[in-house]
């Protein structure tokens, strides 16, 4: 696990079936590092780099925190929801008065959305065989 002797925030930020656990050291220089590689290397669309940054824009602290973060399970857009969920926690240890606005983006919230369990006789959680006539 990642060890540092600067001073940092924690928070763990969950999405789907993705977790997230963030770092974020205040003085920074603004870098955000994802499972030891750069945000632009590990993203490769430019909504889910946005989704990721929403926080620290929101919160103006865009260029003054730098954040490490480890990411395990799910997809790439689960995974950049799980970050961002972690990056608004660790914003909140940082600064209390950032939460009216954290809380009115709504990022705060952790989405409880899941995909539903597979059920017996169907092919998926609804979907059912195709019967032709005879």
């Amino acid at each position: 696990m990642y060890k540092s002797k600067k001073p940092y925030h924690y928070g763990t930020g969950r999405r789907k079936s993705s977790v997230a656990r963030v770092h974020l050291f205040p003085g920074g220089t603004g870098s955000i590092t994802i499972n030891g590689r750069d945000i632009e290397e590990y993203f490769g669309l430019e909504t889910l780099k946005l989704i990721v940054r929403q926080p620290l824009v929101t919160t103006s602290t865009i260029g003054k925190v730098d954040i490490v973060a480890t990411v395990t399970g799910g997809g790439v857009t689960g995974q950049a929801g799980a970050i961002r969920h972690g990056i608004s926690r660790a914003l909140l240890l940082m600064n209390e008065e950032f939460r009216p606005a954290l809380k009115a983006a709504g990022f705060l919230t952790r989405d409880p959305r899941m995909k539903e369990r597979k059920k017996y006789g169907l092919h998926a959680a609804r979907r059912a065989p195709q019967f032709s006539k005879r």
